[in-house]
């Protein structure tokens, strides 16, 4: 075997091990997603990357949709089938695949010359190099790719929980929608009544025009207010079948109404131990300082030198001897000190620290704020449960006592019985601004979902050579 190729191929399998270290995971960063999901949701989130997983999920969301949802099932229909969210556990794939990369050295390259001069004699020139500022420097690259791939990976489930947190919010607009749905009916098929009355009594003369339209003009306002409650249900429901990836809303079967209050409602103290704790956007923003610190140190060490490398030449030229020696190339600091990247390097770190101190006030704010409107929706909804629609049903009785006395008119009977109507139909929509407040809180706990890929830009790869 030729000498130089006993040369060039043990360090050609040398580089070739060292470019095999990095491997992608058996999830590919998905394992934090899927725990997730059972944790703090009861639930199975599943990335969709094969024709056989997809059928599994339409079989799945097959069974869930033969019966009336739930919450919980709606829920996780959306983490099954919500197109966006798929597309968001893309990003894990990316960010691993950047991870794998980082801790590849460049491939080895060769360049191969040969002229011949005005005697005909010729001149061959081969060299083989590889970068060695890609090796000195390919663990601190890994690490900071590491801590991306470990913020996206945050960032991916927290996207996966706003989904199940916007899932259940429009779950309850829908369901209230189609109860009010309900009793905007009957208050316009009251006002129907009413005004039919009136137009008969009036054609007897036993009313005057100005009380016969006023009992029209009701009718006709409710027939309105209805109408708007019909588009405001199909919108909602619209909604909810976007958020579960379904292309017909007819599949969904909803339940009559909304489930009922907690006994209870949770403690404000515990709501925020726990928020501070467990916040996705938090535990990021210091994944994000840690990869800045990393890149500062990196920076330094190749601030006089990002460019270095090694390689082997041969040179052959006419009937002379074979001439063998090393080519290294490297930069000379004479115009660019690399003062300007550690600065900027620096500046980076301390505007990260910085936003992990806006991200805590945020979040303090965010939780006193999401816990108030809960407790306020709480106490608004069953005061409207325990004192508001009892009232009226009391006060329908006694007028349905004094219509049969022939104490009330019909009229009177009919006004109370749209009062009593519209009372429930108060008791809904607190009901429901509740149940939203309660999904608005649990997303106060998560965080915002951070940027995907965040600080891409934090590791400045070695500068290479022209015509390398």
């Amino acid at each position: 075997m030729n000498p130089g190729l006993r040369r060039v191929i043990p360090l050609s399998l040398t580089v070739a091990l060292l470019g095999g270290c990095a491997s992608f995971s058996e999830d590919r960063g998905f394992g934090m997603t899927q725990q997730t999901a059972k944790d703090r949701l009861g639930r199975d989130a599943v990335w969709i990357r094969s024709e056989n997983d997809a059928d599994s999920v339409r079989q799945k969301v097959a069974v869930l949709l033969a019966q009336p949802l739930s919450a919980d099932d709606a829920v996780q229909i959306a983490l099954y089938n919500n197109p966006g969210l798929q597309a968001t556990y893309a990003e894990l794939g990316i960010s691993e695949s950047d991870l794998v990369s980082s801790g590849r050295i460049d491939n080895p390259r060769f360049s191969f010359l040969r002229a011949l001069d005005l005697n005909s004699e010729s001149k061959i020139e081969g060299i083989l190099s590889f970068g060695v500022m890609s090796l000195i420097t390919l663990p601190l690259r890994m690490e900071a790719a590491g801590r991306r791939f470990e913020s996206t990976k945050r960032g991916v489930t927290a996207e996966m929980l706003r989904t199940a947190s916007e899932t259940r919010k429009a779950y309850y607009q829908a369901v209230a929608a189609a109860q009010t749905v309900q009793y905007m009916a009957q208050v316009r098929g009251s006002a129907e009544a009413g005004a039919e009355l009136a137009r008969r009594m009036a054609r007897a003369g036993n009313f005057s025009n100005l009380t016969r339209m006023r009992e029209h003009a009701f009718y006709a306002d409710a027939t309105a207010q209805q109408a708007r409650a019909q588009q405001a249900a199909i919108g909602a429901r619209e909604q909810l079948t976007r958020l579960l990836g379904l292309a017909d809303s007819m599949a969904l079967k909803l339940p009559e109404r909304l489930p009922d209050l907690p006994k209870t409602p949770r403690d404000e103290e515990t709501i925020a131990k726990e928020a501070m704790q467990e916040r996705l956007d938090i535990t990021a923003a210091r994944f994000e300082a840690e990869a800045m610190a990393a890149t500062l140190g990196l920076t330094k060490i190749t601030r006089f030198t990002n460019v270095l490398e090694i390689g082997r030449v041969r040179i052959d030229e006419g009937h002379d001897p074979r001439k063998r020696g090393w080519d290294i190339v490297f930069e000379i600091p004479v115009f660019d000190f690399g003062g300007a990247r550690v600065a900027g390097a620096e500046a980076r770190y301390m505007r990260s620290a910085e936003r992990i101190r806006e991200t805590v006030v945020t979040a303090q704010s965010e939780v006193r704020e999401a816990y108030s409107s809960y407790r306020t929706q709480h106490d608004l909804a069953r005061h409207y449960r325990e004192e508001i629609v009892p009232l009226r049903k009391k006060i329908s009785d006694e007028m349905l006592l004094r219509y049969n006395g022939m104490l009330k008119s019909v009229f009177e009977l009919l006004a109370d019985s749209r009062e009593q109507v519209m009372a429930v139909n108060g008791a809904i929509e607190a009901q429901r601004d509740f149940w939203i407040a309660e999904a608005d809180l649990q997303m106060a706990l998560i965080g915002k979902p951070t940027s995907l890929g965040a600080g891409s830009e934090l590791i400045p790869m070695p500068a290479k050579r022209a015509g390398h």
